[in-house]
């Protein structure tokens, strides 16, 4: 897996709502996560290691497609 002081990583940029982004700042105050997107990065990739566990139950997708829907980031 390639991490950040691998040189053939490449950063991409991704948008999170504010609300998402308080949310995530506040859970990681008094933490050791310098910033959201070393938190970001380290639950992503945590759940990458466990590639034959559905992270979603089939409800669980639904209702995440409903709300991407209803935000306009899918049709």
């Amino acid at each position: 897996m390639s991490g950040p002081a691998d040189p053939s990583a490449r950063d991409r940029t991704i948008h999170l709502s504010d609300d998402v982004v308080r949310a995530i700042e506040e859970r990681i105050r008094g933490t050791g996560f310098e910033s959201v997107d070393a938190y970001v990065e380290f639950v992503l990739a945590r759940l990458l290691e466990r590639p034959g566990e559905g992270a979603f139950s089939e409800e669980d997708e639904r209702n995440l497609r409903e709300r991407l829907r209803s935000l306009g980031y899918i049709d």
